[in-house]
């Protein structure tokens, strides 16, 4: 196997990314936001996500009740406002807990192996 092959690496690269995404999409809307305005937040910040990839991860997240919305009836154009929900926060909080566990350990490993 060919790991400098670009569709190997581009494929983890998308699997290790899915993740960080929720992660950044529940601490981004702790202040309530539009789908358009988080997906230019989040590729301002590093995370690149696709809005095909965006616009369903809000419906789901609000779905298992990790996000809250309403609509914004007030402007030309109809728009749906997300935040995070209590549940979402704490999901998002035990997530970077878990993530920085993860970050010490990895980081513990590639010392060792430098």
């Amino acid at each position: 196997m060919n790991t400098d092959d670009p569709d190997i690496t581009a494929g983890h690269l998308q699997e290790l990314r899915r993740g960080t995404v929720v992660l950044a999409a529940l601490v981004v809307l702790r202040e309530p936001g539009y789908g358009y305005a988080l997906l230019e937040s989040l590729t301002d910040q590093g995370f690149a996500v696709d809005a095909n990839t965006l616009y369903p991860l809000l419906r789901r997240l609000e779905k298992q009740g990790l996000l809250t919305s309403e609509w914004n009836t007030e402007e030309a154009r109809p728009r749906k406002f997300y935040r995070t929900s209590e549940e979402g926060t704490r999901l998002a909080h035990d997530l970077m807990t878990d993530w920085r566990r993860l970050d010490q350990h990895l980081r513990a490993l590639t010392e060792e192996t430098s």
